[in-house]
């Protein structure tokens, strides 16, 4: 009995989705619940479950295909009575059928030999190539047939392709010129391209930022932070915090509610131009920026001002985790008033972050780094991190920007006003 395997609804505004890697193969038995396909939009990758537990049939998409929500893009055999497989399945149990000799020809078998045909409804089928097996065979010109497989369930490699090529025999040397040519050094080593498409998500994030350089205002102004006072009350209260919550107290949850407060004292850059309009938010969700596998997506705190710092950290916790396993919703992704975007994990020192349109300010935290500064007339060294805020000069003036950036400054300096909100 046959299944089929539609796109689901992802998302609001998504109406395609480009089909990633199979995780499964024609033939091979599925679960109900078990991940078969990545469905990639412009916002996440996600995987398509198996409803049934069966067989994967037929495959009508192929990676790097268009699919509408909607359409189907396998077939599943369901499996039918307990101990009953899918009739795909059962050629795979069939012995091998031993034929009479056949009559002997110029160059054919001896006399006497005998020749196994393949089990009776059995398809023999070609060796399954994979996308950058079949790259490296467009540039040496072998064929899967010249090639021995060594991936599992007999698929071609891209080093299976590599060994073929080194063995192939050399091509014929060229004839010599009378007139000798200029020496010319010749590179030495592996030398190719390898021409990868850009996936939905890669091509969504070119377009939006090439998109903010294009059409806003956009300016940065910098600050630096004494992170001393943060670093204190995560080694005293660290430990408890993860204890009462299950969730350690990180960096972001104080930025967020630095940027909250500061936010609510300069509405300005809690805004969006809309035509000839501006939109103030009086909401505050706030977004994440967090690396995923195939590029830096924003996931988005709800009404922050409303949650704890636990509350906080655990969301930005669960959520990455989720983007990094594909099981982010699209939704979870949409929206947000202001951003946030961590560079100093990766140990950037400073940079210009670029907006996240339509919003009109992003501030990016950066490596915290032990340098001399003084204090009190005396040179003293502290764990310093380095702030950029970019904002969108049309609705902004440097005034908001540079007061903004300074009000953060001062409740990281001062944690305490964070809970006083003062």
């Amino acid at each position: 009995m046959a299944t089929e395997l539609k796109v689901p609804a992802v998302g609001e505004s998504i109406v395609e989705v480009e089909i990633g890697q199979w995780l499964k193969k024609e033939g091979d038995p599925i679960k109900r619940d078990e991940a078969l396909v990545e469905l990639v939009t412009d916002k996440a990758t996600l995987e398509l479950p198996s409803p049934v537990d069966g067989v994967l049939g037929k495959i009508l998409k192929k990676a790097g295909e268009i699919a509408a929500v909607g359409e189907t893009v396998a077939m599943l055999e369901t499996v039918v009575g307990k101990g009953e497989a899918p009739a795909s399945a059962q050629s795979s149990s069939q012995a091998t059928v031993t034929q009479p000799p056949a009559p002997q020809a110029s160059g054919g078998a001896e006399p006497g030999s005998q020749v196994k045909a393949p089990a009776a409804g059995k398809v023999v089928a070609e060796p399954r190539t994979m996308p950058a097996a079949e790259r490296v065979m467009a540039q040496t010109g072998l064929t899967p047939a010249q090639v021995e497989p060594s991936g599992p369930g007999g698929r071609i490699l891209k080093e299976d392709v590599q060994r073929a090529a080194q063995a192939a025999p050399a091509p014929a040397p060229q004839p010599v010129h009378s007139t000798p040519a200029p020496a010319i050094a010749q590179p030495t080593g592996e030398r190719r391209d390898d021409v990868v498409p850009m996936t939905p998500i890669r091509r969504r994030i070119a377009e939006r930022l090439l998109a903010a350089k294009q059409n806003t205002a956009m300016l940065t102004t910098f600050n630096e932070a004494d992170m001393g006072a943060v670093m204190e009350l995560r080694k005293e209260y660290g430990e408890a915090f993860q204890k009462k919550y299950g969730v350690k107290l990180g960096f972001m949850s104080f930025f967020v509610k630095a940027a909250v407060q500061a936010l609510q004292e300069i509405p300005q850059l809690n805004a969006e131009i809309q035509g000839t309009n501006i939109v103030y938010h009086r909401y505050y969700d706030i977004g994440i920026a967090v690396g995923g596998g195939e590029g830096l997506v924003v996931v988005i705190v709800r009404d922050a001002d409303k949650k704890s710092m636990a509350q906080i950290e655990a969301e930005i916790a669960d959520m990455a985790e989720r983007v990094k396993t594909k099981r982010i919703k699209p939704e979870e992704l949409m929206g947000g008033t202001f951003t946030i975007t961590n560079g100093g994990i990766y140990g950037s020192l400073n940079s210009t972050p670029i907006l996240n349109s339509p919003q009109v300010g992003i501030l990016g935290m950066h490596a915290i780094v032990e340098r001399p500064v003084v204090r009190g007339g005396q040179i003293v060294i502290r764990p310093m991190m380095n702030l950029a805020m970019s904002y969108d000069h049309r609705i902004v003036d440097g005034r908001e920007a540079v007061t903004f950036l300074k009000r953060i400054k001062e409740l990281i300096e001062n944690p305490v006003r964070l809970a006083l909100e003062v």
